[in-house]
């Protein structure tokens, strides 16, 4: 599918880094994109150098993480012939690719510490020397850097160096994370899901079911939009009426009874005795029973529990996730003492 250039949402929090970055894309000063993963760090990044007066020049990404230690500064700063085994010829690096233009350095805790000193000198006098060179270059590169690390902290560790981070954070745009983006969820779901639909030659969209909207709502989404798209197009994909609300959504693609145990757990496992499996909200616990209606109460006394911490107790959400009325979930509630 065509690369995501668009920015969807409707949020404040959304609105307001997505505004600070048009603003900051005017100055042709250094830019620190800070978010967790999957929350958009590339897209901000490429709106600074659109709304820039550089946005004919080139635009160059780089990886840091990409890369091995031993091969960041030849991939930044070019190398000469010789320069080290392997090096048959003279390579331009990123800077040199980027001059006139901007430079988007994406996972920038990477670097290691000798790289991150290059790149202050680059940033702080336009000049670079390729690998194996004596003499430097002058470029006029803009750096654009991201990162999901909380670099103060790791200035404080001695773990990146305290003087480049003072040069790159001219501005700092800091993402939302999708979970505090109020109202976005269901907004960027239905958008994914009308493009899914429309790639798989549905007529219609037929939209989301309560329950699935209720599944959004409670999940913590810790990959961000990135992971929403991925469960959104998996779910309509999978759906297999077109001509009802999508309503099954599937968090953990690789949840299966199948699944090979990890390495490690699989040897601690060989020498120590199988515990017995402690009871979940789905499956009461074993034994014999007594006393049934005491144990069908304190079954759904759990799930009760389990799907109000799951929903962030919300009611509403609950309720919806459990195909309850809101005056059911209340009434359930007050018997089971969990208002």
């Amino acid at each position: 599918m065509e690369r995501e250039t668009q920015f969807i949402g409707q949020s404040a929090a959304f609105q307001d880094a997505v505004e600070r970055a048009s603003q900051a894309a005017t100055l042709d000063r250094p830019v620190l994109v800070i978010g967790e993963r999957g929350t958009g760090k590339e897209l901000i990044a490429e709106r600074l150098h659109r709304l820039s007066a550089r946005w004919d020049k080139p635009y160059i990404i780089m990886n840091c993480a990409a890369l091995p230690e031993t091969l960041i500064e030849a991939e930044l700063f070019g190398h000469e012939a010789g320069a080290f085994t392997g090096a048959t010829r003279s390579r331009a690096g990123r800077f040199e690719e980027a001059d006139g233009g901007t430079l988007f350095l994406d996972e920038l805790a990477t670097m290691s510490m000798g790289a991150q000193e290059r790149l202050l000198r680059a940033i702080e006098y336009g000049e670079i020397t390729r690998v194996g060179a004596s003499r430097p270059i002058r470029v006029d590169v803009r750096i654009v850097a991201a990162t999901n690390e909380n670099l103060p902290a790791l200035a404080d560790q001695n773990r990146f160096r305290a003087d480049l981070l003072d040069r790159l954070s001219f501005e700092v745009i800091t993402l939302p994370p999708l979970r505090a983006r109020e109202g976005d969820i269901e907004v960027l779901a239905t958008y994914f899901g009308q493009r899914m639909a429309a790639v798989l030659g549905w007529e219609e969209w037929p939209g989301f079911g309560p329950r699935a909207l209720a599944a959004m709502e409670g999940h913590d989404w810790p990959g961000n939009v990135r992971e929403l798209r991925n469960v959104i197009e998996r779910a309509i994909y999978r759906w297999a009426d077109p001509t009802r609300p999508v309503d099954a959504l599937t968090f953990d693609p690789f949840a299966s009874p199948w699944q090979p145990a990890a390495r490690n757990a699989a040897a601690t496992a060989a020498d120590a005795p199988s515990p017995a499996p402690e009871p979940t909200a789905a499956t009461p616990a074993p034994g014999p029973i007594s006393d049934l209606r005491a144990a069908v109460d304190a079954y759904e006394r759990r799930i009760l529990s389990d799907t109000m911490a799951r929903c962030r107790f919300n009611q509403k959400v609950a309720a919806e996730a459990l195909g309850l009325s809101y005056d059911q979930i209340r009434h359930a509630l007050k018997k089971h003492g969990l208002n």
